[in-house]
C-alpha cells in the first residue's frame, strides 16, 4: 500500500491511495528546504480566532462532481472516464464506484445549507464536462446545464459565493476514445468548453479555476496508470502534460474574454520537501522531485517554462511542442490555489525512473499521520506559502484544498473527530502565521465538505465536515463542523 515496486522501464506498480501515488512514489508536489522544525505539535492557541485572517478572508469547503454528484447516466450526462475506470475489475480497492456518491445531484439544496449552517461564505464547486457537452464538443445538453444553474441560484440564494473549477478529473470517454489529453486538439476541445461554461454561468459567477491538480490527473492517469484513464506510459504522460499546460493558459484567456471581472486562478496540490540530510545525492533526487512534481505546470504558467534544467528527462517533451506553444504557456492569474496535504522527507534510490529517490515515511519516522499514512505537519502550508509568494508573478494566494483523513465513528447522532479539529487549528495556525509575515495569502477552503468517494480508495477515506451514511444518505455535522460553525460565526 505504502509504495510503489518500479521496474525501471516497465513501470510496475503495487496498489496505492489517490495521493500516496505521488506523495509516496513520486513525492508529489515538492518545496525543498533544510529549514529546521518551526511550530510544536500543537500549534492552536485560545488567541487564534477569524478576526486575524481580516474580513475580506474567505472561509469555504470544496467538492468535485464525480466524487458527490452521482445520477452518473441521468438527465442526458455521457460517460466520463471515471465512470469508465471505476467500473473496470480491480481499479477501486472497494469495488466501489460513483454510480450514487452523495446524490448531490438529488440533495444540492439542504447540501449548500449545510455549508451555510457552519458560517463558511464559499462553495467551490466543480462542473462535469460530460452533464455540459455529453459528446465531448458540440450539441449542449440542456438539463445538464439547468442542473448547474440550480446549483449556483442556490449558493447565491444563501449568500455563498459559488467558485468553480471547470476541470477535475472528469474528462469525457468519448474524448479519452480519440486520444484525450495526449491528443493537441484537446486544447481545442477544452477551449470550447470553457467558452461555453463561461458565458453560460460569467453573469452570476466572477470566480474561475480552470484545473484541480494537473500533475495528479496526468501522472495518475498517464504515467503509473492508477488513476483514469489508466495508461502508463512515459511519452503519453509527457504528452499529455504538454497539452494540459497548454489548456490551463488557453482557459485562462477564455476566462478573461467572456467574464467581466473575473478573478481567475489554477489550483496546484504540493507537499513541502526536505531531503533526510544534505547528502548530495539525497539532496539532488529532491530537487528533481520539486522539477516534476511542484515546479511542472506552475512555473510554465507564470511565464518561466519547463524546469528542464533541473529534471533533463523533460527535454523528451521538445518533440511535442510546436512553434510559438511555450510563448502560450504563459497566464496571468489572479490567484494560485494552494493544496496541501502533508510532506515528504526524502533520499536517494537509483532504481526508481527519473527521479532516483524514494520517501521515508512518516511511520518510518515515528510521527504522526493521517488515515491515508500522510504526516501532520503544519509547518508544511507555511513554507509552501513562502515559496509561492517568492515567485514574483504571484499576486494572490488561496488554500483551495486542506484537509485530513481519520476513522469517524457514529456515536449518538454524533461524531466527535477530535484529531480532525486539531489538524485545522493546526494547520490554519500555520496560514496565519505566513500571513502575518506579508504572505497574500486570501482564503482557506476546507477539503471537504461531506465524506465522499475518495477516487481509487472508494468511501473508506473520510475527509469530510459531514459525516455521510452511504446507505441511507442520511448527514451528520461532525465535531470538526461544528467547531468551525463557532469559529466562523
Amino acid at each position: 500500500k505504502k509504495y510503489a515496486f518500479c521496474k525501471l522501464k516497465t513501470f510496475i506498480f503495487l496498489p496505492m491511495t489517490r495521493r500516496e501515488l505521488l506523495k509516496k512514489a513520486l513525492l508529489a508536489g515538492a518545496s525543498i528546504s533544510l529549514a529546521p522544525k518551526m511550530f510544536a505539535n500543537n500549534l492552536f492557541s485560545p488567541l487564534l480566532s477569524k478576526q486575524e485572517f481580516g474580513k475580506d478572508f474567505l472561509w469555504g469547503v470544496a467538492t468535485a462532481a464525480y466524487q458527490i454528484e452521482g445520477a452518473w447516466q441521468e438527465d442526458g450526462k455521457s460517460p466520463s472516464i471515471w465512470d469508465t475506470f471505476s467500473h473496470k475489475k480491480g481499479k477501486i480497492k472497494t469495488k466501489e464506484n460513483g454510480d450514487v456518491a452523495c446524490d448531490f445531484y438529488h440533495k444540492y439544496p439542504s447540501d449548500i445549507a449545510l455549508i451555510k449552517e457552519m458560517n463558511f461564505n464559499v462553495n467551490r464547486f466543480s462542473l462535469a464536462w460530460t452533464r455540459i457537452k455529453p459528446e465531448g464538443t458540440g450539441k449542449v445538453n440542456q438539463k445538464g446545464v439547468d442542473f448547474y444553474h440550480r446549483v449556483i441560484d442556490r449558493t447565491l440564494e444563501l449568500g455563498l459565493q459559488p467558485w468553480i473549477t471547470l476541470y477535475h478529473w472528469d474528462l469525457p470517454q468519448c474524448l479519452d476514445n480519440k486520444g484525450g489529453w495526449t491528443n493537441r486538439d484537446v486544447i481545442g476541445w477544452f477551449s470550447e468548453y470553457v467558452d461555453f461554461c463561461t458565458k453560460e454561468f460569467g453573469d452570476k459567477v466572477k470566480n474561475w479555476m480552470v484545473l484541480n491538480e494537473p500533475l495528479a490527473f496526468s501522472a495518475l492517469g498517464y504515467l503509473l496508470g492508477m488513476h483514469a484513464p489508466g495508461h502508463r506510459n512515459p511519452m503519453q504522460f509527457l504528452k499529455a502534460a504538454h497539452h494540459i499546460a497548454m489548456s490551463q493558459a488557453e482557459g485562462g484567456r477564455v476566462i478573461r474574454q467572456n467574464v467581466k471581472n473575473a478573478h481567475i486562478g489554477s489550483t496546484f496540490s504540493c507537499s513541502h520537501i526536505e531531503p533526510i540530510d544534505q547528502n548530495p545525492k539525497n539532496v539532488k533526487a529532491a530537487i528533481k522531485a520539486d522539477a516534476l512534481l511542484n515546479r511542472l505546470y506552475l512555473e510554465p504558467a507564470l511565464g518561466l517554462g519547463y524546469p528542464r534544467k533541473d529534471l533533463p528527462f523533460l527535454a523528451k517533451m521538445d518533440k511535442f511542442i510546436l512553434p510559438n506553444d511555450e510563448a502560450k504557456l504563459a497566464f496571468d492569474f489572479d490567484f494560485l490555489g494552494l493544496q496541501n496535504y502533508t510532506r515528504s522527507v526524502a533520499k536517494h534510490k537509483w532504481i526508481v525512473p527519473f527521479l532516483h529517490e524514494v520517501e521515508v515515511t512518516a511511520k518510518q519516522r515515528k510521527v504522526p499521520f493521517t488515515e491515508m499514512g500522510w504526516e501532520i505537519y503544519p509547518d508544511g502550508i507555511y513554507h509552501l506559502l513562502k515559496k509561492f509568494d517568492a515567485y514574483k508573478k504571484v499576486k494572490s494566494i488561496i488554500v483551495t484544498e486542506n484537509g485530513a483523513a481519520f476513522p469517524d465513528v457514529v456515536e449518538n447522532n454524533a461524531v466527535h473527530d477530535a484529531k480532525r479539529e486539531q489538524f485545522f487549528k493546526d494547520y490554519l495556525a500555520a496560514v496565519l502565521k505566513a500571513k502575518k509575515e506579508g504572505v497574500p495569502v486570501n482564503g482557506y477552503f476546507v477539503w471537504t465538505l461531506m465524506d465522499n468517494f475518495e477516487w481509487q480508495e472508494g468511501y473508506r477515506p473520510r475527509f469530510g465536515l459531514v459525516h455521510v451514511d452511504f446507505k441511507t444518505q442520511q448527514r451528520i455535522i461532525k465535531d470538526s463542523g461544528l467547531w468551525f460553525k463557532e469559529f466562523l460565526k
